[in-house]
């Protein structure tokens, strides 16, 4: 999903107009990073996803992708960056990814945020929303909304709009390898394809670290 389509989604989300599959293109498979970005632990493969909550696309591809990770060696480290463009509704869906993180009820409400925001028109860009609906969940919305408001969150929310900027990142759902490459579906050709490219970039990326 790019900017064009994320205003549209923005506004499928509000009750209107809805967006269609993804046309995927044909091309280069990845492209490079330039600059090459620093990783969290050099001893590792790090294996970004860029997403948000809103984008159906990512939502497709959630299943293959925690599939995936199923299999990648130990030496990989996965993490996941939510989009946000300067678009505020996007900040509030990452800051509800993030205090999700923070108090460990992320594989309780990950999954179900798709299902929630995009079929349920469930309110989770506000606050009032995020607390009425973790509870909900089974969640203690006292403590997710401490989570939800603190400094660290905040931070985190910083970072990740630092580091999406500095992968030049367009559109979601992308997967972002050791620094040195990005590769989707529009540049694979399918959810699958983007996920056999990574396999394939992560070899090289551990070939190239002496693990190969």
């Amino acid at each position: 999903m790019n900017r064009r389509q994320l205003l549209l989604q923005m506004a499928a989300l509000a009750g209107t107009t809805a967006i269609g599959t993804p046309a995927f293109a044909q091309g280069a498979r990845f492209a490079p990073v330039s600059p090459v970005q620093p990783t969290d632990d050099k001893t590792k493969v790090e294996v970004i996803e860029f997403f948000h909550y809103g984008c159906p696309h990512c939502r497709d591809f959630d299943p293959l992708l925690e599939h995936w990770l199923k299999s990648l060696p130990a030496d990989v480290n996965f993490i996941r960056v939510p989009a946000i463009w300067g678009n505020p509704q996007l900040k509030a869906l990452a800051q509800f990814y993030y205090a999700a993180d923070a108090t460990g009820d992320i594989g309780k409400l990950h999954e179900a945020a798709f299902v929630a925001l995009q079929d349920e028109k469930a309110p989770l860009t506000t606050e009032e929303g995020v607390a009425a609906w973790v509870a909900s969940k089974g969640v203690d919305a006292k403590r997710f909304m401490d989570a939800y408001k603190s400094f660290g969150v905040q931070g985190k929310i910083q970072r990740a709009d630092q580091v999406a900027r500095a992968y030049k990142i367009n559109g979601v759902p992308t997967l972002a390898i050791d620094g040195q490459w990005t590769t989707s579906a529009s540049m694979a050709g399918s959810h699958e394809a983007a996920l056999q490219v990574a396999d394939e970039l992560i070899a090289k990326a551990r070939k190239a670290k002496g693990r190969g």
